[in-house]
């Protein structure tokens, strides 16, 4: 604990400035995460799901997304075959962590392979499943959640067929489960994501000024590569490339498509004053990821502020976010949520299109899907999927607004990253409610 207590002070003093932690304490931190998270959160999700035994099998460079999340800070990837093997027994309250490979995975999970006495991997695996007795064997397959479908056919196949006859009718899917370990966000983790959310924004907020833009110069793609840099620079990876665009004065109206498109240099894309601009960002740090929509205002001369109409389509964005995060209830469906959320912005006269989605271990993460940009009635599947306490979401839509200036209707997109418990919804480290300004404004 003090240890815990130690790193998340010397997290807290770097990231007040958006710096980023050397690689050792990174790794000294996520290792200390996941072993509380394989000691006190795995067994209590194995009970809630009534799944006594998670078998994982996979192969370096071929690995599961879920074992990916589950592997030491220091391994790049898995090796040879590595098979982990977790047991709860819910009348005992044992749990066991084993890998049936040649290595102990980190600390954490002990090398469970007696090569001499069984040579063979998969009768050792077959030994030690035999040992347990379990009422049941989940495996990673999903027809729903990539992230939980990650078991390779051939392995499943050989797996199937060396497997006792006994054990064969308690192979059972492990979705649920699988769902519940990468959507649960612990006490821990969510000391560490205001730092994530604050890294996000200053960087936003840096490429949304002079330091990084120069109207009638800058281009889009300009800025999007400054973006890419910055995160490089500054030692973070992200999970998708940035991109920025442009709603202006024109004849131009918003396409959907379009919007998330990067349409390198061309002189519609030169950054002018008067520009609404907009950026789809995010990072990825201490296996964590953020997602952050937000717009910024090119201050035209004389101009100190945003025009009242841009300020006011913000605003309507801003509630359409309220509408959506009221509608959050434990075990209410994402197409529930989002059919709720969709018949209450339509009798404030809010044209909206929603399609919030899961952050955390994964920027798409697994849990309930709240819509897709072009599945508004519900998505089949994901979005059956009920919501849970614990969990992480993207507040992800758009709200169209006429401009009478323009004359025509301007999409405010936005993006912020929340996070829902047992008090509710709250945005992890607030939410832009205000345009960035670009120029000389006093």
């Amino acid at each position: 604990m003090k240890k815990w207590f130690l790193y998340l002070m010397v997290l807290m003093v770097m990231q007040s400035n958006a710096q980023v932690l050397p690689l050792r304490e990174q790794a000294n931190i996520m290792d200390d995460l996941l072993a509380y998270r394989l000691n006190h959160l795995l067994p209590q999700l194995m009970e809630k799901n009534g799944i006594d035994m998670w078998v994982m099998i996979t192969r370096e460079y071929n690995e599961d997304p879920i074992v990916k999340t589950m592997l030491p800070a220091t391994w790049i990837s898995a090796r040879r075959r590595t098979i982990l093997v977790f047991y709860y027994n819910p009348t005992t309250k044992v749990f066991t962590k084993s890998a049936v490979a040649r290595y102990n995975v980190g600390d954490q999970i002990a090398a469970a392979w007696d090569m001499k006495k069984y040579p063979n991997q998969w009768d050792a695996l077959n030994a030690l499943i035999v040992e347990k007795n379990p009422k049941k064997i989940a495996l990673n397959t999903s027809e729903n959640f990539a992230h939980a479908d990650g078991m390779d056919h051939t392995e499943y196949e050989t797996l199937i067929k060396s497997l006792p006859a006994t054990f064969k009718q308690r192979v059972v899917s492990a979705e649920p489960l699988a769902v519940n370990w990468l959507e649960t966000r612990t006490e821990r983790e969510m000391q560490l994501y205001p730092q994530l959310i604050r890294i996000s924004k200053n960087i936003i907020a840096e490429g949304f000024s002079s330091n990084a833009i120069t109207p009638g110069i800058t281009t889009t793609e300009d800025l999007v590569w400054w973006f890419r840099q910055k995160i490089n620079d500054l030692g973070l990876t992200t999970w998708f490339h940035p991109s920025v665009e442009i709603q202006r004065n024109d004849t131009v109206a918003f396409d959907h498509l379009k919007a998330f498109t990067s349409k390198g240099y061309d002189s519609k894309n030169i950054i002018q004053q008067g520009d609404l601009l907009h950026v789809d960002f995010g990072i990825s740090y201490l296996r964590l990821n953020t997602d952050i929509q937000e717009h910024a205002y090119v201050l035209k001369p004389n101009e100190k502020d945003a025009p009242a109409y841009l300020k006011n389509a913000m605003a309507k964005a801003n509630r359409l976010q309220d509408i959506l995060t009221e509608q959050f209830k434990e075990n209410k469906t994402g197409n529930q949520i989002l059919a709720d959320a969709l018949a209450q912005a339509k009798k404030e006269n809010i044209e909206g299109t929603i399609y919030t989605h899961p952050i955390g271990y994964h920027g798409h993460a697994a849990g309930p899907t709240i819509g897709l940009w072009d599945q508004q009635g519900g998505v089949p599947g994901s979005g059956d999927f009920p919501m849970h306490l614990r969990t992480a979401y993207s507040i992800e839509l758009n709200a169209a607004v006429v401009i009478n200036e323009w004359k025509k209707t301007i999409r405010i997109m936005l993006e912020q990253d929340g996070y829902f418990d047992e008090n509710g919804f709250r945005y992890i480290n607030e939410r832009q409610t205000n345009l960035h300004l670009i120029g000389n404004q006093r």
